[in-house]
């Protein structure tokens, strides 16, 4: 299988070649994170260098430096064969710079590969070329558009972990609230490099953009809890409203006659954290939650998962919209 993309880009070759090697690496600005897995290298481009992004391995095996630099995939990724940047003037003030992949897959790849993995391969070179036309001119002529299919396999491919942790020592703001919760919990995801750091945006796309399924669940907690004499709420959003905030933190939640609850968002260098605790204040209370206890995790790992998706694409959370209206 042979695939290509290329670009034209306004600028010389000498511009654009040497932008290349700070591929994988710590401040890499031409792979396109947060929507994508980050390709990491074990050391400076060059030849030798090893690494990949998730599953996909490959080494440096060719290198010229500010001209081309050639991948060849290690056995274990399940295909034969190569991918290389190369970098070509045209004239003195313009360029083509280009990815080639020539691979024969094994086993399942030869699945894989066509089924889901081209296209969105083909998504991140588009992505990559733009970010490298970026860099050297400042501007985009032809900004990346994915397909249908990459996006639908990408939602499905790049669903990040949700895992269960202990509330964080640095969640201050939340370990302050209540001394023995009747409810208590913690999940964390993995922050991407280039994803926000902003506490409420994240806190904005878990709690006021969460899944369709969760609205629905929404609406069948406010028909239950009419039974026992608790009102239902007219907006979940209102429920989630921002109690206190600090750089790295946002707590939220509010106050009922039959329990209290908040949730914090937390985010540091490497993670996001969602923890939630509840005091119930009487039996309609521990009735509620012994009702939600068993639904709750599938929900904050839904909303959590969904979170990850918004921060990850640039779809805008309302609190990145309205600070762009502004």
């Amino acid at each position: 299988m042979r695939n290509v993309h290329e670009r034209v880009i306004d600028a010389p070759a000498d511009v654009v070649g040497p932008l290349l090697e700070d591929l994988g690496q710590d401040g890499d600005r031409l792979w396109p994170s947060p929507a994508w897995v980050p390709m990491k290298l074990d050391r400076r481009v060059g030849a030798g260098a090893d690494g990949g992004h998730g599953p996909i391995r490959y080494q440096i095996t060719e290198f010229e430096p500010g001209r081309r630099v050639r991948f060849e995939f290690h056995e274990r990724t399940g295909v034969d064969g190569f991918h290389e940047f190369i970098v070509e003037p045209v004239g003195s003030d313009r360029c083509i710079a280009r990815h080639v992949m020539e691979i024969r897959p094994r086993g399942v790849m030869r699945l894989l590969f066509p089924l889901a993995i081209e296209s969105m391969h083909d998504a991140v070179l588009e992505d990559l070329l733009g970010n490298l036309e970026r860099e050297a001119t400042g501007t985009v002529t032809a900004p990346a558009v994915w397909s249908p299919w990459a996006r639908l396999c990408w939602r499905l491919g790049e669903q990040s972990p949700v895992r269960a942790v202990a509330i964080p020592d640095a969640a201050k703001l939340m370990r302050d609230v209540y001394a023995h919760p009747d409810l208590e919990d913690a999940w964390q995801v993995a922050r991407r490099p280039g994803m926000s750091a902003d506490p409420q945006e994240w806190a904005d796309a878990c709690f006021r953009q969460p899944p369709p399924w969760v609205g629905a669940l929404f609406l069948a907690r406010n028909a239950l809890v009419r039974l026992v004499g608790i009102a239902p709420e007219n907006d979940a959003g209102a429920a989630f409203e921002t109690a206190a905030a600090t750089a790295k933190e946002v707590l939220l939640g509010s106050d009922a006659s039959h329990l209290d609850f908040r949730a914090s968002v937390l985010v540091d260098d490497e993670t996001v954290t969602v923890s939630t605790v509840a005091v119930a204040h009487n039996a309609r209370g521990r009735w509620y939650l012994s009702v939600i206890a068993p639904i709750h995790p599938i929900v904050v790992r839904g909303m959590l998962r969904r979170a990850f998706r918004l921060m990850a694409t640039p779809r805008p959370t309302p609190r990145m919209a309205a600070a762009r209206a502004t």
